[in-house]
């Protein structure tokens, strides 16, 4: 369910700021959003933990570096 909340999260994002953080594959998270909730009995519960094991530490570091400027 975590991984539909931040595939959610990045279709909420604005343009600029995906667009200002091109170096995180915005594309590819939304994508796995969609095969985790609509393809029930296709996923691949090895593939969803090689990605919590190898990529999800790597997405934090990079979504903790992102700098985000208030607007007024």
């Amino acid at each position: 369910m975590n991984f539909i909340v931040i595939g959610e999260a990045v279709s909420c994002m604005s343009l600029s700021l995906l667009d200002s953080n091109h170096h995180i594959l915005w594309v590819e998270i939304k994508a796995f959003r969609n095969i985790i909730a609509h393809n029930y009995f296709g996923v691949d519960v090895e593939q969803v933990w090689q990605i919590i094991e190898d990529d999800l530490p790597v997405f934090l570091d990079k979504i903790k570096q992102i700098k985000i400027t208030p607007t007024s």
